[in-house]
């Protein structure tokens, strides 16, 4: 018996997209706080700790609590948001992507019923979709992973909606087949595909080959997103650019923390 909600959808717009769902009467969709772009009357909104699932609710509300406060690990709200319709016909409700990329939907059916994606991915899912956190347990993955020692994890047998930046790959490998990544590029992978971060290798390529010190290494069976352009490079090519015009700081004004700032960037792969 399916315990997330039957959602439908229609993705919108070309670089900068949002996904807009169909709800029936008493359907619902949970979503990251701030996500909202438009929706009909008869939407209600309610702000919650979790995400509204079975899983989260069966520690009471100390097992909400502490299912809200996982997330602030990943850098995202302590709250979630979830919209029902409460009318007697259909109603919409939309979603945008924060920055340039696309939308991917993923029906968890189709995936063992788990995801593990990026913290900043999740953009919103059908009630019932468990959403938490993923810590990855080799050391290596712990010490040098950056943002990739804490993932998320989405659970369940209903859709979810997650976000990259630029354009997608999707890459399904065979058993034993392996991948190197850019550590910012990984978006997402399936449950069965292992991840591990690795050095680059020799000194001189990680200081002056342009690539950072680690990429995220892959292994099959399973199947993995792939990024082309990460928010933190978009973010960093950004302030380079603004660094460069009148009333912006120029590149001769480095200080201590924009040289720790860009050593930083070897390790994230940026």
């Amino acid at each position: 018996m399916a315990m997330a909600h039957e959602i439908d959808y229609k993705i919108q717009g070309d670089d900068m997209q949002l996904v807009e769902i169909e709800l029936d009467p008493r359907e619902s969709v949970v979503a990251e706080a701030g996500a909202m772009t438009y929706m009909d009357q008869g939407i209600e909104m309610e702000t919650i700790f979790g995400d509204g699932s079975q899983r989260s609710n069966q520690g009471g509300f100390m097992g909400r609590l502490m299912g809200a406060g996982k997330r602030v690990l990943t850098g995202e709200s302590l709250f979630m948001t979830v919209f029902t319709n409460t009318w007697n016909d259909k109603k919409h409700v939309s979603f945008a992507a924060p920055y340039p990329g696309k939308i991917i939907p993923m029906d968890l059916t189709e995936y063992q019923g788990k995801i593990i994606c990026q913290k900043d991915a999740f953009l919103c899912a059908a009630k019932g979709v468990s959403v938490g956190i993923e810590f990855q347990k080799k050391l290596g993955v712990g010490f040098f992973g950056g943002e990739g020692f804490i993932m998320q994890k989405l659970e369940g047998d209903g859709l979810a909606f997650v976000h990259a930046g630029g354009t997608v790959i999707e890459k399904e490998l065979m058993p034993g087949e392996t991948l190197k990544i850019d550590t910012g590029c990984l978006v997402a992978l399936t449950r069965d595909v292992s991840y591990n971060i690795e050095y680059v290798g020799k000194i001189k390529s990680a200081f002056f080959g342009g690539e950072g010190l680690f990429f995220a290494t892959v292994s099959g069976p399973g199947k993995v997103w792939i990024q082309s352009l990460p928010f933190s490079r978009l973010a960093d090519r950004m302030l380079s650019a603004v660094r460069g015009v009148p009333g912006g700081k120029s590149k001769g004004e480095g200080s201590v923390l924009d040289a720790l700032g860009g050593l930083g960037n070897l390790f994230d792969g940026d």
